[in-house]
């Protein structure tokens, strides 16, 4: 199965306060949900895909991580104080948590039990409802700051809405995830049985990968300062570096530093993570 993008995390310290730095971008930031394994967090929605804007709370005690278990709190606890805010996770559409956790462990990316867990969710017009998940995880051992793995929906009639996807700075889609590696090559193996997708795209400057939703892309440090003007993510191995999301209201204004006339959000700005603003001729 061939899996195409359906969220990418964004972890941050102060989560209103991330979710104010969206929102003065023109985007539609959801309510703060509180998983039980003590995280939190607030949505970004589009079609099919997400940002997940993820922090950590004192609600709920952080389950360590155990035998062929993953805890995702305690990554991403560890995360943070280690490596700083910034993109965390790469993670992928599933129907089926349990076939997927199956595929990964043959493949030998990860042998982790399937993860279930289920919270309360508001809808944007303030009505509560109820959501579930099953994550099947995936390891790269190189990339230890980036969490991968592919989710299930359980009820997503529940989740997806149109309401929330209505921004107001016009924006209409995630166009894809623009990772950073010192040599991109070393993780296609990884990203091949990750993703199901087997033709990829390789460069001197990095890896190009079409999934069903969404583009994947490995850049060198050099190349993404080249595309965006900003610095790669410092670490080991691969880094969510920068998303980029469809701006149709965009004027497209080319300079030599970028042809294509995106607008770039630089880490300075928005703890730690880039964003990429594509005008629809891009």
């Amino acid at each position: 199965m061939q899996r195409g993008l359906d969220h990418l995390i964004h972890l941050v310290e102060n989560l209103d306060a991330a979710a104010a730095a969206y929102e003065a971008l023109g985007f539609k930031v959801g309510a703060e949900n509180r998983h039980p394994f003590g995280t939190k967090n607030r949505i970004v929605q589009f079609p099919g895909v997400f940002i997940e804007i993820l922090a950590i709370g004192d609600h709920a005690p952080i389950p360590e991580p155990g035998p062929k278990e993953v805890s995702f709190a305690a990554f991403h606890r560890d995360r943070l104080a280690r490596a700083g805010e910034g993109g965390s996770a790469l993670v992928l559409e599933s129907r089926d948590a349990m076939a997927d956790a199956k595929s990964f462990a043959g493949s030998g990316i990860g042998d982790f039990e399937p993860f279930f867990f289920e919270r309360r969710g508001r809808r944007p017009d303030g009505s509560e409802t109820h959501v579930a998940f099953e994550l099947a995880f995936a390891q790269d051992a190189a990339s230890p700051d980036t969490s991968f793995f592919a989710c299930e929906h359980k009820h997503p009639e529940n989740f997806w809405s149109e309401a929330a996807q209505a921004h107001p700075n016009g924006a209409t889609e995630i166009l894809g995830a623009v990772l950073t590696a010192e040599n991109p090559s070393d993780h296609h193996v990884f990203l091949k049985e990750f993703s199901g997708v087997r033709d990829f795209r390789a460069s001197s400057l990095g890896l190009h990968i079409e999934t069903p939703r969404g583009r994947i892309e490995v850049l060198t440090p050099a190349a993404f300062l080249l595309r965006t003007g900003a610095p790669a993510p410092e670490g080991e191995g691969m880094r969510l570096a920068a998303i980029r999301i469809a701006s149709p209201n965009l004027k497209a204004v080319a300079t030599p530093e970028r042809p294509r006339g995106d607008q770039v959000i630089g880490p300075d700005q928005l703890f730690g993570l880039t964003l990429l603003l594509e005008p629809a001729s891009a």
